[in-house]
């Protein structure tokens, strides 16, 4: 377990020059007007020479989905200062992790590409519903060292700054680590102060899900629409969550991959034989299972 008070001394030399500084890429869902991206920029500008590329309008839950059917623009922003290359891009956060490599970064590699910081939790089921874990994710499809950041408050003036010392430890840590079975973290923080946050927990992704609702409404115009509701359920009791880690006031970092393999189900489906032979039947719409 990585504590806060036992932090990793792993910062960069105060003589190291701009131009030797990691590369890292910035995103987020929320959009690049977001307090959460402000404070992750701050963060990585301490550490690296940072490049961000993220969404004109806020994308949250839009998970790995990439645009097709309309052309995606960039513009280039001065939003967080002459220091750092800022571009809003009018896609998803996944597309701009696509137009950061294919296109403004070419030939340059990232060392790390960081999302968030999130208004919300990531944590649980949540990661499969995230813009902010997305773009994480197709980093690390990238082969790029990709930590996805959010915390547990929603409002839109949530406060970030307790966030950062952890930031800084977890995206040093990943820096001058080369982890050969993950290339992906997602990081929770609980909506606590600085002092009240008891360290930084490894965890495995509780199992959770949201029992959802449809509220049924009439527009201006008299026309029915439908409005998602849900309401979040845990239903696992184990002590190695992330859910757990959260509410007992740590930082939960989850490693995550794109392999959505259960080997489990595999190991099961071989013992049973598993076979689908549709060739060898006269209805050629019928499929028989064996075992």
């Amino acid at each position: 377990m990585l504590c806060y008070q036992r932090r990793i001394a792993l910062y960069l030399p105060q003589n190291v020059t701009p131009m030797q500084k990691p590369l890292i890429l910035v995103t987020n869902d929320d959009g690049i007007f977001a307090k959460g991206i402000r404070v992750l920029v701050e963060a990585m500008c301490e550490i690296g020479e940072v490049i961000v590329v993220a969404p004109n309008t806020p994308q949250s839950a839009k998970g790995h989905a990439i645009t097709l059917s309309e052309p995606l623009r960039l513009r280039k922003s001065a939003l967080f200062g002459a220091n750092v290359t800022a571009y809003e891009c009018s896609g998803t956060p996944v597309d701009c992790v696509k137009l950061a490599k294919h296109v403004i970064l070419k030939e340059r590699k990232p060392d790390l590409c960081v999302s968030g910081i999130n208004h919300g939790s990531n944590a649980s089921i949540n990661i499969i519903y995230s813009g902010t874990m997305s773009a994480a994710m197709e980093g690390a499809v990238e082969d790029i060292p990709s930590i996805g950041f959010s915390l547990d408050d929603f409002h839109s003036d949530a406060d970030f700054e307790p966030c950062k010392p952890f930031i800084l430890q977890i995206a040093t840590f990943l820096l001058h680590n080369s982890l050969k079975k993950t290339k992906l973290l997602n990081v929770n923080f609980p909506k606590l102060p600085l002092h009240a946050i008891k360290g930084v927990k490894l965890c495995r992704q509780a199992d959770a899900r949201w029992i959802e609702a449809f509220q049924e409404g009439k527009d201006p115009a008299g026309r029915t629409y439908y409005w998602l509701t849900g309401k979040f359920v845990n239903l696992d009791n184990g002590n190695d969550t992330d859910i757990q880690a959260l509410q007992a006031g740590y930082v939960s970092v989850v490693p995550c991959g794109h392999d959505l393999t259960d080997y489990q189900g595999l190991i099961e489906l071989k013992k049973m034989q598993f076979e689908a032979e549709p060739l060898l039947f006269s209805d050629p719409n019928r499929i028989e299972i064996k075992g």
